[in-house]
């Protein structure tokens, strides 16, 4: 059977292109890594042209072809989404390069990198802040930036990510009837976050956990606790009279000042 000329002179190609390939990398000339290296990016043969940088870039450091090399590493990284090493090393690309023409893009993408790597809000938040850190430094640095609009979008979701988290531990101290912790928690939401749209039920969740924590305490503490709760209801009221939860919230009230009556209308033991 007679192969067809196209594909054997395809095949010719390819394997001509492999054989180069494996020649300069096994061979010492950083000159002709470097500049297959870059062909390879070019076309988009990130992991093939990564094994050649791989063995270059210590050699090129402080060189005039540093800066690019060094560049489309970083850039490489990113576009296989190996996220942890593209952020380091647009980090030190930043840090090597400031007035490299290539730094804005640099310092957005090294930020972007610490986004990608952001978990789900109930997982630890250690790169939700440092992605926060490195796009605020972005913005407050590129100002004009075309990237600007994305940068703030980007901070604004992982703010609300935070924001989910930081709530979410408040209604678990209130599930786990930790009170105490659950009114501490949603006070300082409340301060921490007052543009959430969360900022309705923590209000809410403040006063269950007061009234709760109230009527479960000791005799001698009850009707300290019930003022309080009555308090944190006031305030709810005050901010969120019309909304779906102020049926609840009333109904709780109901209860809540049938107590402080009966609390004092006891005679004095």
């Amino acid at each position: 059977m007679r192969l067809p000329l196209f594909f054997i002179l395809s095949l010719t190609i390819l394997l001509s292109s492999c054989g180069e390939y494996q020649r300069v990398l096994r061979k010492d000339d950083m000159g002709k890594k470097f500049t297959m290296a870059d062909s390879l990016y070019k076309i988009g043969k990130y992991r093939k042209g990564l094994k050649l940088m791989e063995q270059i870039v210590p050699s090129y450091r402080g060189k005039p072809q540093g800066e690019k090399l060094m560049f489309i590493y970083s850039n490489t990284y990113y576009n296989l989404e190996d996220y942890y090493l593209a952020g380091y090393q647009f980090e030190r690309f930043t840090q090597a390069y400031p007035q490299s023409d290539s730094a804005e893009v640099a310092s957005f993408k090294g930020a972007k990198s610490f986004y990608q790597l952001s978990p789900r809000y109930s997982l630890d938040q250690k790169d939700t802040y440092k992605a926060l850190e490195k796009l605020q430094e972005f913005i407050n640095r590129y100002p004009n930036s075309g990237k600007r609009m994305e940068a703030n979008t980007l901070v604004a979701e992982l703010q609300e990510k935070l924001e989910t988290k930081e709530y979410e531990v408040a209604k678990q101290y209130l599930h786990v009837e930790d009170y105490k912790a659950a009114i501490d928690a949603f006070d300082n939401f409340i301060t921490d976050n007052p543009g959430s749209h969360y900022r309705k039920d923590a209000f809410y969740g403040r006063y269950v956990a007061a009234y709760k924590l109230a009527v479960n305490s000791i005799p001698t503490l009850v009707q300290e606790r019930l003022l309080t709760a009555k308090g944190h209801y006031n305030t709810f009221m005050k901010y969120y009279k019309d909304t779906e939860l102020a049926p609840e919230a009333t109904k709780i009230y109901q209860d809540l000042e049938s107590r402080i009556v009966t609390t004092e209308t006891e005679p004095n033991s």
